[in-house]
């Protein structure tokens, strides 16, 4: 081979290897950033008074409620939407649903491997916290789990009320993550052995 022509492909493989290298990098950089910069969009949220701000200027989603499980030690910050771009960086409240912490069925989604892993340990009873923008909390207790198909268009939500469903992919381990069956916990306001609910309010 002329020298040349090697010295061309050897520059053209090396071009390649440090473009997919710098891939490689700018994908971990980006899974290592995003939570940070997701948390201190929710903490200038609370601060904003409830104002929305975006994780980043081109994010087509911000979070609206930070989900905590004191006995698991979770703490996972919903965004906006539940499409898959903003899945990847966190669960997504539907916004076709009902606002969180508010009348009606609120629908959280998220991934079975990543931020809602944690759901194959939730248990009738475990209390869950809720932190919404203008800073109040709820607490919510879960009533049930239940698998359903989601091609059936299933959803426990035949109570009324208010309720938090939090949804993923089921079962949890599967090779082929586009089925249609869905792990869903459903949870109801906790309440105070009085039948009032357990919530705080700490708006300045």
């Amino acid at each position: 081979m002329p020298r040349p022509l090697f010295s061309l492909l050897v520059a053209v493989s090396l071009a390649v290897s440090l473009h997919q290298f710098g891939l490689a990098a700018l994908i971990h950089a980006k899974a290592w950033l995003a939570p940070i910069l997701v948390q201190q969009a929710w903490e200038k949220s609370l601060a904003g008074h409830g104002r929305s701000v975006k994780p980043w200027p081109w994010a087509d989603t911000w979070p609206v409620a930070r989900l905590v499980v004191p006995s698991l030690g979770v703490t996972r910050y919903v965004l906006y939407g539940d499409s898959g771009h903003a899945l990847a960086f966190g669960p997504g409240h539907d916004s076709g649903s009902a606002p969180i912490g508010s009348e009606g069925v609120a629908v959280v989604g998220g991934h079975r491997d990543t931020h809602f892993a944690f759901l194959r340990r939730l248990r009738q009873g475990l209390l869950v916290e809720v932190e919404l923008p203008d800073r109040r909390r709820r607490r919510y207790q879960v009533v049930e789990t239940s698998v359903v198909d989601s091609s059936q268009g299933l959803l426990p939500v035949t109570h009324s009320g208010e309720q938090l469903l939090l949804v993923t992919c089921y079962p949890f381990g599967a090779i082929n993550a586009a089925g249609p069956m869905r792990l869903v916990v459903r949870m109801a306001p906790a309440e105070n052995g009085d039948g009032s609910r357990l919530s705080s309010d700490l708006r300045a």
